[in-house]
Protein backbone atom coordinates (compact mmCIF):
# COMPACT_ATOMS: atom_id res chain seq x y z
CA UNK A 1 0.00 0.00 0.00
CA UNK A 2 2.81 2.40 0.86
CA UNK A 3 4.64 1.49 -2.33
CA UNK A 4 1.55 2.20 -4.40
CA UNK A 5 0.98 5.55 -2.68
CA UNK A 6 4.63 6.51 -3.16
CA UNK A 7 4.47 5.55 -6.83
CA UNK A 8 1.31 7.60 -7.29
CA UNK A 9 2.93 10.60 -5.56
CA UNK A 10 6.03 10.35 -7.76
CA UNK A 11 3.90 10.21 -10.89
CA UNK A 12 1.89 13.24 -9.78
CA UNK A 13 5.10 15.11 -8.90
CA UNK A 14 6.57 14.36 -12.35
CA UNK A 15 3.44 15.57 -14.10
CA UNK A 16 3.63 18.96 -12.38
CA UNK A 17 7.22 19.36 -13.68
CA UNK A 18 8.41 20.96 -10.45
CA UNK A 19 11.91 19.51 -10.70
CA UNK A 20 12.28 20.67 -14.31
CA UNK A 21 11.20 24.17 -13.34
CA UNK A 22 13.68 24.29 -10.44
CA UNK A 23 16.54 23.15 -12.66
CA UNK A 24 15.69 25.73 -15.32
CA UNK A 25 15.67 28.52 -12.74
CA UNK A 26 19.11 27.71 -11.35
CA UNK A 27 20.77 29.87 -13.96
CA UNK A 28 19.44 32.56 -16.26
CA UNK A 29 19.47 31.91 -20.00
CA UNK A 30 18.96 34.85 -22.31
CA UNK A 31 15.77 34.71 -24.40
CA UNK A 32 17.79 34.98 -27.61
CA UNK A 33 19.71 31.83 -26.69
CA UNK A 34 16.55 29.88 -25.87
CA UNK A 35 15.05 30.98 -29.20
CA UNK A 36 18.19 29.90 -31.04
CA UNK A 37 18.15 26.52 -29.28
CA UNK A 38 14.50 25.94 -30.11
CA UNK A 39 15.11 26.81 -33.79
CA UNK A 40 18.06 24.41 -33.95
CA UNK A 41 15.99 21.69 -32.32
CA UNK A 42 13.15 22.23 -34.80
CA UNK A 43 15.57 22.08 -37.74
CA UNK A 44 17.08 18.86 -36.38
CA UNK A 45 13.64 17.27 -35.99
CA UNK A 46 12.63 18.35 -39.48
CA UNK A 47 15.85 16.92 -40.95
CA UNK A 48 15.25 13.59 -39.20
CA UNK A 49 11.65 13.49 -40.42
CA UNK A 50 12.69 14.13 -44.03
CA UNK A 51 15.33 11.38 -43.82
CA UNK A 52 12.73 8.93 -42.52
CA UNK A 53 10.35 9.83 -45.36
CA UNK A 54 13.02 9.08 -47.94
CA UNK A 55 13.95 5.71 -46.44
Amino acid sequence: SIDRALKKYKRKFDKTRVVRELRSRQQFIKPSITLRQSKLKAAYKQRNASIEEQA
